[in-house]
């Protein structure tokens, strides 16, 4: 069967620090059409449980711990029973969340998941928060090169950064040393907003540094 990936826009809110924000997340469900990895269930796990349908759900996989990000992990699991990993340096952002648990699993740099034939290989990318992870699948679906970098990077520049757990100069070394160096025509998935490339936003970097977000 054919892999493919499949985009779902759901809507909520983030809050942190004291501050609430609207905002739209993409959750991103990689597999063909007997199993699956969804990437950030975000707002709604009746719609991300729903897009999964019959398939075998073989790992729920979160690029951080903001609450945006994982508020409907619980859910969607009771729903769709299936591991969570989370990369341990985000714990103290899950347990804001889920206080009485852990996820599942925690998520090592260089660690690979493998799912209808595509591997995604966790790249620890920190910066918008301590244990922010993009997932880069070398080949995915029609050969592409494609990189899942959650709130890491964007089109336009990096992931938010002023807020606590986070750090500018740790996110622009994250974009400049694990990021920009794949492959140009990387298609690069967000957490939020339009997909881009690697080549369309190395040239910026200089830009994203001078400006200090």
């Amino acid at each position: 069967m054919t892999a493919r990936i499949d985009r779902l826009v759901t809507s909520g809110t983030f809050s942190l620090d004291g501050g609430t924000w609207d905002v739209d997340n993409n959750v991103w469900i990689v597999g063909d059409d007997s199993e699956c990895v969804v990437i950030d269930p975000a707002h709604d796990a009746d719609a991300v449980a729903a897009a999964v349908g019959a398939r075998r759900l073989k790992a729920i996989l979160l690029t951080h711990g903001h609450d945006d990000h994982i508020s409907s992990v619980a859910q969607l699991r009771d729903l769709v029973p299936a591991p969570v990993h989370l990369h341990p340096a985000d714990l103290m952002l899950w347990q804001s969340v889920y206080p009485d648990t852990e996820p599942d699993r925690t998520i090592s740099d260089g660690e690979v998941f493998e799912v209808a034939g595509l591997a995604l290989k966790a790249l620890h990318t920190p910066g918008h928060s301590p244990g922010s992870v993009s997932f880069h699948v070398v080949e995915g679906p029609g050969g592409e090169s494609t990189v899942f970098t959650g709130d890491t990077l964007f089109q336009g520049g990096p992931g938010a950064t002023g807020r606590s757990y986070s750090d500018f100069p740790t996110i622009i070394e994250s974009i400049r040393s694990r990021l920009l160096p794949l492959p140009a025509d990387t298609v690069v998935r967000t957490g939020h907003g339009d997909s881009t490339t690697i080549g369309a936003e190395a040239p910026h970097l200089d830009e994203w540094i001078a400006r200090g977000h």
